[in-house]
């Protein structure tokens, strides 16, 4: 599960730090500033939950468990069905894929009440 979590976390953190200068210069010109702030949007939270990734992966290694393993999993699923949903909408103009966006929402607060309840078991 660390190494995993680990992978994905780097892969995460690699491709927000390239989709945040993509969109910073290459898709500058080409979007309206409404879909850029989208596209920006979803970089920052794809980056923040990546940062909590990490943490879960770390977390792991201490705090053995299926809670921990499922906040990392729904983090995951978070930025691909959020960020991945705000970046379609954005480069293809498809608005229909905005119904998307609120189940990566809830994943993401899914994985923070997660991790929540794994911390809550500590005592």
């Amino acid at each position: 599960m660390l190494r995993g979590f680990l992978m994905l976390a780097a892969f995460f953190g690699f491709t927000g730090v390239g989709l945040g200068a993509f969109a910073a210069h290459g898709l500058k010109n080409r979007l309206t500033p409404e879909y850029l702030a989208i596209f920006h949007t979803g970089v920052t939270y794809q980056l923040v939950h990546t940062l909590a990734m990490l943490g879960v992966a770390l977390l792991a290694t201490q705090i053995p468990g299926r809670l921990i393993t499922w906040a990392g999993a729904s983090f995951a699923i978070g930025i691909l069905l959020f960020s991945g949903s705000l970046y379609l909408l954005t480069i293809t103009g498809v608005s229909k894929l905005g119904i998307i966006t609120p189940f990566g929402g809830l994943a993401f607060l899914i994985g923070w009440l997660f991790l929540g309840l794994a911390a809550w078991r500590l005592a």
